[in-house]
């Protein structure tokens, strides 16, 4: 009888510790790549102190710019809160360019499209759910 209390105590810790560790895969699709020069950068955030702090960053990708789409995925995320940013270094230096105002003359998008007012938008604006049990796909447009 003790034997058999330890195989159920045994299977439930290890279905308990199974389902906390669950991860999954996120594909982010970057739209509106207007030309194939350079590279395209992206970044995933897991929390608004480390957003937009690249070296905080859960996770960075880099690709050859594709004009009209370059996908990335980013394997194994466990379940959270992410946000996710993204540009066009066309000239591959390594860093958004900006004009004379501040204003960026590459490309650039967040998660969930989201939009700053004089900067760029908050983590709660660019944040998605990610449940770690299943792949999930998201879209980001980038803006010129």
């Amino acid at each position: 009888m003790f034997a058999l209390r330890m195989l159920a105590l045994v299977v439930f810790l290890a279905t308990f510790v199974t389902a906390q560790n669950h991860s999954a895969n996120l594909t982010i699709t970057i739209r509106g790549v207007r030309n194939d020069s350079g590279s395209v950068l992206a970044a995933v955030y897991d929390a608004d102190k480390s957003f937009m702090k690249v070296q905080l960053a859960k996770a960075t990708l880099k690709a050859k710019a594709n004009k009209g789409e370059v996908e990335f995925v980013v394997h194994d995320l466990h379940a959270g809160k992410y946000a996710v940013s993204v540009f066009h270094d066309e000239n591959d230096n390594g860093k958004l360019d900006k004009n004379w105002m501040g204003i960026p003359t590459e490309g650039y998008g967040f998660s969930n499209d989201a939009r700053g007012n004089l900067g760029p938008p908050k983590f709660t604006q660019a944040a998605f759910d990610f449940d770690g049990n299943s792949s999930k796909s998201i879209d980001v447009s980038l803006h010129y």
